[in-house]
């Protein structure tokens, strides 16, 4: 059994370099700044109806109750298939019609096709996620940390790989989100499987170590990306030999966790050889092939604190574990009809719930203003006298990539030490966005460059903040239903805040510029009211200036401090759990010393 050992350890970690390669193609929607302005130009859209078609992306990026409901069903390679197929399909579509290779589409089939295509990042989500998690139950923060964290550096990759291959030309962008992902995903799905512990792979002692080395190349790329795009602020390294190198070195980093399960198979064979079984593994041949069955309302206690009990065993305590977690969960628990915080919900169970929704609406006023401020850079950009939005994309997407990893790691790190709520780096993660907010309102020299690197940390936090805590809240069982419903915050923000207001007041703020140049030309156009802003009329006209999102800023500021006010309230709500999970694992902790402690005073 112990030569077994090597090769399902090393499926299993390939299987995580594969998830990186896919997720790190899955932000396809974090391209948008990157075409989006020259497209309104091709296809001649005013703000709103641009700002509309973010808005389809972000539905279609995070409307996943499809995704989640088959996720139990139908195998990863499955769900990779149907997202590889919705990126070729949607993307395909609009750069046929925006190069003029088929006639022009009416404004509703741009916004499905852009739909279908950005809907293939949450298959992509869902069936990387749900395996991964799975196979690493006691390092979630860590893993979707990682995992998301490419998504939020997808952006700065695809521009970087297009200022490669398209140096002049945004739009093929499109062409590029379409290909790229799709054959990524298809090669990387024949290694994303589930692998069971009892199928012979147990706890990996260096388990650990393998994520500080991902973690380390992930720094090193995004650190390698970060100084490329400061570089080329003041040397040109667009086309040619030199952009194509940077390229290739970049895709290089991707490939480096794959080092990790090369090594399992080839290097450590030996070391795996020497392994007690008994101690590292708990496979089927250390068990009775038949056991005992025990009473019904055993087995539904043990099933309902099972997705607990996965955060609660860092180490082995075998039945003294299983028995402190069951005092600490009867103590502290009153009898009560239905699941309970950290057993599985299902979906209709967990609606009722007040921490479902708390937890949903400060995910939706973080990611909402959020992404409002991406869909617009491009436009924010130009207002602001910039002609090339790139140095910005490649920035959010960069700290977006950190807050990301960040946010996971910091959330995991204090919920095993201290048992703090994950959802405290939610509500600072909005009060820093506030003020990244604040700096695009103020079109001060440099606040551009600050507010997106700040932007780019405090947005993606929040999702690997969100996504664990919904799993140690409700469950696993259901976790992909669940998942995608929270996801929908994010699509529901961008209608709210990108494609309404901020898409609004800028088009009324363009017209009443050109309005007031028109009538005196040489007068420089003055930050509008509050009452003319509501009272004009936007013909798609361009806007320049600090006033052009001002209002919009102002705004998004205070919806952040209406998020971190409820970021604050759930988590005083559900500290109690995460105080129970540190204190059940300082108990299994302290009893599996003693234990150690016991057998080797018997040995003596």
């Amino acid at each position: 059994m112990s030569e077994l050992v090597p090769s399902v350890l090393a499926r299993k970690w390939l299987g995580f370099g594969a998830s990186i390669c896919v997720q790190a193609f899955a932000g396809n929607t974090y391209a948008f700044p990157n075409y989006s302005p020259t497209l309104k130009k091709v296809m001649h859209y005013n703000q709103l109806q641009l700002n509309n078609l973010g808005v389809a992306k972000d539905l279609g990026e995070n409307v996943g109750l499809i995704a989640g409901l088959v996720c139990n069903k139908l195998p990863p390679w499955v769900l990779l298939s149907i997202g590889a197929f919705n990126g070729l399909v949607g993307y395909g579509v609009l750069w046929l019609a925006s190069t003029g290779r088929i006639p022009p589409l009416p404004y509703w089939q741009m916004c499905v096709a852009l739909g279908i295509g950005a809907n293939s990042s949450t298959w992509f989500n869902t069936a990387v996620l749900l395996t991964c998690m799975r196979n690493f139950p006691h390092s979630r923060g860590t893993v979707v940390g990682i995992l998301k964290g490419f998504v939020g550096l997808s952006g700065a990759i695809f521009s970087q790989l297009s200022t490669a291959i398209f140096p002049d030309n945004p739009i093929m962008v499109l062409f590029l989100l379409a290909v790229a992902p799709t054959i990524v995903s298809l090669v990387a799905m024949h290694f994303i499987v589930p692998v069971k512990p009892t199928a012979g792979c147990g706890d990996d002692p260096d388990e650990q170590e393998h994520f500080v080395f991902i973690i380390v190349t992930c720094i090193g790329l995004a650190i390698y990306i970060l100084g490329v795009t400061i570089l080329d602020n003041f040397v040109s390294l667009r086309g040619g030999f030199t952009s194509k190198v940077i390229a290739v070195v970049m895709l290089t980093f991707l490939a480096v966790p794959l080092l990790i399960p090369s090594r399992i198979y080839v290097g450590n064979l030996a070391k795996w050889n020497k392994w007690p079984i008994s101690t590292h593994m708990r496979g089927p041949a250390s068990e009775p092939l038949l056991k005992a069955e025990r009473p019904r309302r055993d087995v539904e206690n043990d099933s309902s604190t099972s997705s607990l009990k996965d955060m609660a065993s860092q180490s082995g305590g075998g039945e003294s574990e299983e028995s402190l977690f069951a005092v600490a969960y009867g103590a502290f628990w009153r009898l009560k009809k239905g699941p309970r915080r950290g057993q599985d919900f299902k979906l209709k169970q967990a609606l009722v719930k007040a921490d479902f929704w708390l937890l949903f609406f400060s995910f939706l006023c973080g990611v909402g203003s959020g992404v409002t401020a991406i869909n617009n850079m491009g436009q924010l950009a130009e207002a602001q006298g910039y002609s090339d939005v790139s140095m910005f994309i490649s920035l959010i997407g960069v700290w977006n990539f950190l807050g990301r990893l960040g946010g996971g790691a910091l959330s995991e790190c204090f919920v095993r030490a201290k048992g703090i709520p994950r959802t405290i780096w939610m509500a600072t993660a909005q009060g820093l966005m506030l003020i990244a907010h604040l700096l695009f309102a103020s079109a001060i020299p440099g606040s551009l460059h600050a507010g997106s690197a700040i932007l780019g940390i405090c947005y993606g936090a929040q999702f690997t903040v969100m996504v664990p805590t919904a799993s140690e809240l409700f469950g696993l069982k259901h976790f992909g239903i669940i998942f995608n419903f929270i996801t929908l915050g994010d699509p529901l923000g961008s209608f709210l805040f990108s494609g309404w207001l901020a898409g609004t007041l800028y088009d009324r703020e363009a017209e009443r510029q050109r309005e007031w140049t028109t009538e005196r030309p040489f007068v420089t156009p003055l930050p509008s009211t509050l009452w003319g802003i509501l009272m004009s009329q936007g013909q798609g006209a361009q806007c320049r200036g600090a006033h052009c999102f001002r209002l919009t800023f102002l705004v998004m500021a205070g919806v952040c401090v209406v998020g971190v006010i409820s970021s604050l309230i759930l988590s005083y709500r559900i500290r109690p759990v995460y105080r129970m999970l540190y204190e059940a694992r300082e108990a299994t902790i302290s009893n599996s010393k003693s234990k150690d402690a016991e057998a080797r005073d018997n040995l003596r």
